[in-house]
């Protein structure tokens, strides 16, 4: 199976052309964000990826990060990222991570996945680079807390997938629902069938997508 990875420069301006081609309303928002600037995080091991995704989960960003910057003050210099390995994850104290404001039940996933890591099922970069999505998500699906979408983030931005559709993600549905003018959000199974348009660009789309429901309506219609 062909492992799309390519979100390159030129990469975006294809997608970007393709996009634009579908319709009129896909064009015109695009013309109004301007060029795709998805950042990716192509240097992070899964393992990390994972269990930052966990710790951003259900809480706006700034509480993310303040959790996430208190559990990495407590490993110290550790290079790049300040991120403890999945052994000092594993050795810290519940109580100590409750003290950086993960909930028990956000611990015991952060603790899953680092025991996963040391036993190989959360693959190190190099072997994940080689696996299709799928065999991704089937093989972290099963870990306590990591949903679907957590999934998909890796994919999107630490392996740099480049025909991602978060289907679960509100925004990106909600994005759909504002660049139609449509009276209700599409479902989950109503938007992977809408997104088979948007392929082999799908993480492009739902960049792109996020970006709309910020957009005041009466811009949406210049």
């Amino acid at each position: 199976m062909k492992i799309a990875a390519d979100i390159s420069e030129a990469a975006y301006r294809r997608a970007e052309t393709f996009l634009s081609g579908l319709d009129q309303d896909w064009a015109r928002h695009i013309a109004a964000i301007g060029p795709c600037r998805h950042a990716a995080k192509p240097t992070r091991e899964p393992y990390q990826a994972l269990v930052r995704a966990i710790a951003y989960q259900q809480l706006h960003v700034r509480a993310g990060d303040a959790i996430l910057g208190r559990m990495l003050a407590l490993y110290g210099d550790q290079g790049e990222d300040n991120f403890p390995t999945a052994q000092q994850l594993l050795a810290t104290e519940v109580a100590t991570l409750r003290g950086c404001g993960f909930s028990a039940n956000k611990i015991a996933t952060i603790h899953g996945i680092a025991q996963a890591a040391l036993d190989g099922v959360v693959p190190v970069r190099k072997e994940a680079l080689k696996m299709s999505d799928e065999a991704l998500v089937e093989r972290l699906l099963p870990l306590r807390g990591v949903g679907r979408w957590t999934v998909e983030m890796l994919l999107i931005y630490t392996l740099e997938r480049s025909d991602i559709l978060p289907a679960d993600d509100f925004g990106v549905r909600e994005g759909y629902r504002r660049l139609k003018n449509l009276e209700q959000t599409p479902t989950r199974k109503q938007i992977i069938d809408i997104g088979q348009a948007w392929s082999p660009y799908r993480t492009v789309a739902s960049w792109y997508l996020w970006r709309l429901p910020k957009i005041p309506a009466a811009e949406q219609t210049i």
